[in-house]
């Protein structure tokens, strides 16, 4: 705690003062353009990754970056996709996959979450994923496979919702699925449209 108090006074005495105009702006506005879906890890870092400022991300963040299919009961992630297109009119959503996905990883290499019930039950929103999956696939190569797997899999999750259905039937709205790698910078972007990454060099040695 004593780093995250430290961190606050950072922010509101070097950092605040330098973006005062940008957050006076954000006080009266919120309009983000992307509904950007990452992983919870905390190496996967939107903003960053992305070098967007306060107010252009609208970021949902769950275990392996999934998202349950449309339901005719709430939940958080269904009402968070729902208001950002249906009410922020979104034009753009990001489901962002990564390398070393631990959720991914359990899944791939068929760990035993007896002892996390939750994690487990919340997993299977990933079995469409892994049916994608070569069966020569192992080690590394059936994760990496998996995690891309996972990321167009959720893509397809995301058109059962009613709103982004309505917003892709309009053409008010494009999906992109990328993966990013945490040790060299580099995305992927599995879906082609509009951007043309190139990976990112790796770190010396």
């Amino acid at each position: 705690m004593r780093d995250l108090a430290a961190g606050v006074r950072s922010f509101q005495q070097e950092v605040f003062p330098a973006k005062a105009e940008l957050f006076a702006g954000l006080a009266a506005r919120h309009a983000p353009d992307t509904l950007f879906i990452s992983c919870s890890d905390a190496r996967v870092v939107p903003e960053l990754i992305t070098q967007r400022e306060p107010g252009e991300l609208f970021v949902v963040r769950t275990a392996g970056n999934l998202v349950p299919a449309h339901m005719p009961y709430a939940d958080g992630t269904a009402a968070s996709i729902e208001y950002a297109v249906a009410v922020l009119g979104v034009t753009d959503i990001v489901v962002c996959g990564h390398s070393s996905c631990g959720a991914m990883t359990a899944l791939a290499e068929g760990h035993d979450l007896s002892g996390a019930p939750a994690v487990a039950g919340w997993l299977r929103h990933a079995d469409a994923a892994m049916t994608g999956v070569p069966g020569s696939a192992t080690g590394a190569a059936r994760v990496a496979a998996l995690v891309r797997e996972n990321v167009l899999a959720q893509l397809t999750r995301l058109t059962t919702h009613p709103a982004v259905a309505g917003a892709l039937s309009r053409g008010a709205l494009t999906l992109h699925g990328w993966v990013y790698d945490i040790a060299t910078g580099a995305v992927e972007n599995l879906t082609g449209a509009v951007e043309n990454f190139t990976p990112a060099a790796r770190p010396a040695a």
